[in-house]
């Protein structure tokens, strides 16, 4: 190479992120639990690519020689404008409406896997993110839709999160109807009372009148513009978000049946309840709406303790699938950001770490025999055993342990001439050898115990590992 070559600085975009074994493992693990229960559900698989057809995602923005508002987009041989996913839901309803006349009716299917955002990164917002979702379509009824909290709360009493968790339920029909009731007809005046709406947890009742009315000023004296509303109006609407009951209305009715299924099914509202304040997809939902929302207390960025928040949600979406086909098709379902819910699970301490999971490691003490090291490790492996022969450059002893340590290695195999002529191996136990160290300071002392460190027969390779790695669960 060139020396005065330019070498590339190794840099990792903004907005994503490197996964290390350890993290793999322990998301895998949190994830097998997840589609367990879906498929308890009836739930299926399916994948899709993560690019569409930019116009698949309703991301297409014709005024623009680029369609990049909130995607990653290139163009393909022909020209035509393709983007990387920006969720799970709109692919699942192209591959619905385009495999229509063989997909059976409802369709039931669940699907895990990256969605790519192109919006301005910041802490715990990335552009690259995994979501893992599960959607029925076909199915009209609020029966579906309260299946979908049903579900949602199995999920989290299945990751150990249960009493730390609700499920919470509203309906954007009632929403509407609060709002035709307010007499408030504005498209634009409509979007700001639903966010304000949805800021109740955040700000409380006080905080939500201010938005509802001249807007509302923050402790760093920024001021957002609130909805304008006249007395009257905002009267309605709060009465509403205190619990008052709303003139009876298709969404009312909906939440009652949604009610009566969950008391039959024996979910009291310690896991899923109704509660006025959910706001979603203010121009995406058109019946039932819910999230989860983890409920013990974590500290912010500002040193405050709030609630963790919401790890996922979802409601109907009966117009979506319609983009694609002339005649209505009723959908519902919910997502899981896996990122968010893996954090949750860490604080907790119920998410499982892989980091025990290394392979056993077969030191190379003679170049000349590592015929007689691949025969151990094929052995092993089809033994079932994870193993490894070491392919480094070093003859080094220690060295050669620190690399197996690095691996978390449950043990070493050694095999020197000495070993080699009386027909025997020695087996460093890693794990044994870490706890012993605890409690022995002298160097000399600690050659001289080789802890974690005995003498099996060359023949007897296989069983002994295994009761090695039975002795460490």
């Amino acid at each position: 190479m060139n020396e005065k070559a330019k070498l590339i600085a190794p840099r990792l975009p903004r907005g994503f992120e490197d996964r290390a074994p350890g993290d793999i493992g322990a998301v895998d693990a949190m994830i097998a639990k997840i589609r367990t229960v879906y498929e308890r559900y009836g739930f299926d698989p399916v994948e899709t690519p993560f690019f569409e057809f930019t116009e698949t995602l309703g991301k297409f923005l014709p005024d623009t020689d680029r369609p990049n508002a909130g995607v990653f987009s290139l163009q393909d041989e022909d020209e035509q404008w393709m983007s990387l996913r920006y969720d799970l839901t709109a692919p699942l309803a192209r591959h619905f409406a385009e495999n229509f006349e063989s997909l059976p009716k409802p369709y039931r299917s669940y699907r895990c896997g990256w969605v790519f955002r192109n919006e301005k990164p910041g802490p715990g917002r990335f552009r690259q993110f995994m979501q893992f979702d599960a959607d029925t379509v076909g199915a009209p009824g609020p029966e579906a839709d309260a299946e979908m909290c049903m579900m949602m709360a199995d999920v989290m009493d299945a990751l150990g999160l249960a009493g730390k968790y609700v499920v919470r339920v509203n309906n954007r029909k009632v929403l509407d109807g609060v709002l035709e009731a307010a007499g408030v007809a504005d498209e634009g005046q409509k979007l700001t009372v639903l966010r304000a709406i949805d800021k109740l947890d955040k700000f409380g009742i006080e905080g939500v009148a201010a938005l509802l009315g001249e807007g509302r000023k923050d402790e760093s004296g920024d001021f957002t513009k609130g909805a304008g509303l006249t007395a009257q109006q905002d009267r309605t609407v709060l009465d509403y978000v205190n619990g008052q009951t709303p003139p009876d209305n298709a969404g009312v009715l909906e939440l009652g049946s949604m009610q009566t299924l969950f008391d039959a099914a024996g979910y009291g509202a310690d896991k899923i309840k109704i509660d006025p304040s959910v706001v979603r997809g203010l121009e995406y939902y058109t019946g039932p709406v819910f999230e989860i929302e983890l409920t013990f207390p974590v500290t912010n960025e500002k040193g405050q303790e709030v609630v963790f928040g919401s790890v996922g949600g979802g409601g109907r979406y009966d117009g979506l699938v319609s983009r694609f086909r002339r005649e209505p098709v009723p959908a519902t379902g919910f997502s899981i950001g896996v990122s968010r819910l893996a954090h949750a699970l860490k604080l907790t301490g119920n998410l499982e770490s892989a980091n025990a999971d290394g392979p056993v490691v077969v030191l190379v003490m003679d170049k000349d025999q590592t015929a007689r090291y691949q025969a151990m490790v094929s052995e092993l492996r089809q033994a079932g055993i994870r193993s490894e022969m070491f392919l480094g450059q070093t003859k080094n002893f220690g060295k050669q342990v620190a690399y197996a340590d690095k691996r978390n290695a449950p043990a070493v195999v050694i095999e020197g001439s000495d070993e080699r002529e009386r027909g025997v191996l020695q087996i460093k136990d890693l794990v044994a050898g870490k706890q012993a160290a605890q409690s022995i300071s002298d160097n000399t002392a600690w050659k001289a115990e080789r802890p974690g460190q005995f003498e099996i027969d060359r023949a007897d390779l296989v069983n002994s590992i295994k009761r090695l790695l039975a002795d460490q669960q």
